[in-house]
């Protein structure tokens, strides 16, 4: 018999399992715990995006302020003080809009508007600048026996749009409707 026919020693098929069983369980560990991570993080962004779409799915407008975040990316600066405040938003590839309305006092207007980059001389009498589509989207209505102003508000891209319709009926207490779009 040649050498390499003779049977294998005891110790050397100890060895020889060993080896393997240290080659299968190294492969294991280079595959398995990436695979396992990939798993996990697959796992919660999934998570993560039910809860962007649960939010975005609510029927209507939110009975509360939108977060800071949506404020400053929106550039909506509702005033210190608004009350009925509510918003929804809506994304796509295209473009991202918030809906907010709010009611606020004749300074918290001029505030509002102050901080948007306008001001109350450019307001339109008579004039409702959020479109059919829009109001809509929110269920909102402009009833003709209400005193309306509005203004669209462009800016450069990536900042965003926004058109802006307030019911003056009250000057005391006017509701702000704002639309704010954004495109990437």
């Amino acid at each position: 018999m040649s050498v390499l026919h003779q049977p294998a020693t005891a110790d050397e098929r100890r060895r020889m399992i060993r080896r393997r069983v240290i080659t299968a369980l190294v492969i294991v560990l280079l595959i398995g715990i990436p695979a396992g991570y990939l798993v996990i993080s697959a796992q919660q962004s999934r998570d993560s995006g039910r809860d962007k779409a649960a939010e975005s799915s609510v029927a209507g407008l939110q009975d509360q302020w939108p977060s800071k975040m949506k404020r400053r990316v929106f550039e909506v600066p509702i005033p210190g003080g608004a009350t009925e405040v509510a918003y929804f938003e809506t994304s796509n590839w295209k473009t991202s809009r918030l809906y907010v309305e709010f009611t606020t006092s004749g300074s918290g207007l001029d505030t509002f508007l102050e901080r948007v980059g306008t001001s109350r001389s450019a307001l339109d009498t008579g004039r409702v600048s959020v479109g059919h589509r829009d109001a809509a989207t929110v269920g909102w209505t402009f009833p003709d026996r209400r005193d309306w102003a509005a203004t669209t508000h462009h800016l450069p891209t990536p900042r965003p749009d926004r058109d802006i319709t307030v019911d003056l009926t009250d000057p005391a207490a006017p509701r702000v409707y704002v639309v704010s779009t954004t495109t990437p």
